[in-house]
Parts: C-alpha cells; structure tokens; sequence
C-alpha cells in the first residue's frame, strides 16, 4: 500500500531554503491566505518577503531572493505568541512568535508584518493552526476514542462511510475480540462488539507506517473482499488526501504556483557538498547573552562551549546532516 502519503513531510518538518518544487503544494494542500510585507524578524531581519498560509504549512520567502526561504510544518508547532520584537522596518512593534521542535531541535521564528494596523498575520496563523490541532481524527491513529454513538460511526466533516462489515476479529489479545468494521473515505473504525470503547481509528495516512494491527475476517473471500475495497479507497485517497484543516479566507488569494518565482540560475559554481547554516540563526536560544564556559568533549577530543540543556552533540550532527 506504498503511495505518495509516504513522503508526506510538509505538516512535519522545519525546513530552510527549499527547492521551488518543494514550496508548491502538494496534493490536498490548499493556500488559505497570502500575506505581503512580513518580515522574518529573527532570520532575515530588515528584508521584506511573503508569507504564505497552507493547510499544512507555513511559508515565508524573501521578495528580493524567494530562494531565501523557509518551510514550518504545524506538526511542529510548540507554541504561538505575540510579543514585541525589534523591527528594522517597523521598529518596536507587536510580532508573531512561533516556537517549534523538528529533530530534537528547537527553533524560533519571528514574523512582523511590515504594513501598521493589520492584525490579519496573527489572526490567519493563530486560526488555521488551531484548525489543524483540532482536526488530527483525519491524520492520527487513535484508540479508545468517543468514535462510536448509537451504534453508528460518529463522522467527521467530509467523511462518507462506505462499508460496515460485521464479524471482523482483533488480533491484539491471545483470545481475540469479535467487532465491527466501517469502511469510509479517510479512515478504517474498528469497534468491539461487547464494548464500543474499545476501538481503533486508523486514517490513510497512517497505512504504510510503522504500525502493525491484526483483523481476522471469515470467510476468505469475505476477507479478500474488505482488502481490495480498502485498497482501492487507500489508493483514490492518496491521489487527493483530506487532511481535515478546513479554513476558508473572505478573500481567496492567489493559487501558490502563480505566487513563487523561479529564480534564475546564479553565474557561480556551487559545490554540492557544502551545508547551508541558515537554520542557525533560528535556535530557540533567544536568552543568551554571552557565550557558555568551555567545557572538554570526549567525544571529539577538544575543548568546547557547554551545550545548552536539552542539546547533544550528535542531535547537532543530525541537523547538519
């Protein structure tokens, strides 16, 4: 059941200058907003760009360099706040403040809106990002939820239940327990029989992952049946995934392709080895004010800045890699 979900990692990622290719959105990614004039305050401060507000992400490019970039998945989101911050356009001015975790590592980003008195960068993050927080029935595996109410699937917005099979076994105990199936548009719902709390939610885009969950179903062909109709919603829903954020703008912008540009070659030779140090500048270590004492590393022989808590060498290694 290998389909394009499995490169899913737009939602899941920290990601900094990115390809034009990867800041097009992908099947079931939708452009809620576009915003002009925001400025990365932390990372490219004084340098005005757009971002862009998908049902999955957030974007923010350079206008000057849109191969200045950078890529913020809500699945990576700790926390949003407005706080003042130091503007080189605006001066002292209200700011969004986004706090992430991507890969052990934690990164902040400022964002300012370049134009005085719109409160709309604040309201359109805030609210599509809550939207994605409250809508993970679409895209996590959940058990023992409240999914079953008079003996029915509670259905979530957009769902369609195409199949109830009767007599479907779980396999996750030694004796077994005998349930029920539905079969919908986004998802597998299995319940127990004698016990509607005990149940599983298992969404497409889950399938394929690292989870295994066993279901006996008699007779064969009763079996073989379930499996090519779950084959072939898993299969219509990776060509155009729900994912469950439902937001809508007054002012519908742009389709995203018509607002990136495709950056002329440069006239310079790149070597393909070099690493790109951009991330550095966004390290959630917005406190310090001098640097650490230096401290011996066994592991590479020398002498060291203490690391921050919370921080290992090789969580540093990965993030370079």
């Amino acid at each position: 059941m290998a389909s394009v979900l499995d490169a899913l990692w737009e939602d899941r990622d920290v990601r900094f200058d990115i390809t034009a290719q990867q800041m097009k959105t992908r099947p079931g990614e939708v452009l809620i907003d576009c915003l002009d004039s925001i400025e990365d305050t932390k990372g490219n401060n004084g340098d005005r760009g757009r971002l862009l507000v998908t049902n999955l992400r957030i974007i923010w490019h350079s206008l000057a360099l849109p191969r200045v970039n950078l890529s913020v998945g809500y699945n990576t989101i700790i926390n949003i706040t407005t706080r003042t911050a130091n503007s080189k356009l605006r001066g002292q001015t209200e700011a969004l403040y986004i706090l992430t975790k991507s890969n052990n590592t934690r990164f902040e980003f400022i964002f300012t809106n370049v134009v005085p008195g719109s409160p709309r960068l604040f309201t359109s993050v805030i609210a599509v990002h809550r939207a994605y927080e409250t809508s993970k029935m679409y895209r996590d595996l959940k058990l023992r939820a409240a999914l079953i109410q008079n003996k029915q699937l509670r259905l979530l917005p957009r769902e369609q239940v195409y199949d109830k099979i009767n007599g479907v076994w779980n396999l996750s105990s030694d004796q077994g327990n005998l349930g029920t199936f539905f079969i919908t548009n986004v998802r597998i719902v299995w319940h127990a029989n004698m016990n509607e709390s005990f149940n599983v939610s298992i969404p497409y885009l889950q399938i394929s992952g690292g989870y295994v969950l066993g279901f006996k179903i008699d007779p064969v062909d009763k079996l073989q049946d379930a499996l090519k109709e779950i084959n072939s919603l898993h299969k219509v829903y990776s060509a155009n995934p729900i994912f469950g954020v439902d937001y809508e703008m007054e002012e519908k912008p742009q389709p995203l392709e018509e607002l990136t540009v495709e950056q002329p070659p440069d006239d310079v030779e790149i070597e393909p080895d070099e690493q790109t140090d951009a991330f550095t500048a966004y390290f959630a270590d917005g406190n310090k004010q001098q640097d650490r004492e230096p401290v011996f590393s066994e592991e590479l022989g020398l002498a060291i800045e203490k690391l921050k808590d919370g921080f290992t060498l090789q969580g540093l290694w990965e993030v370079m890699g």
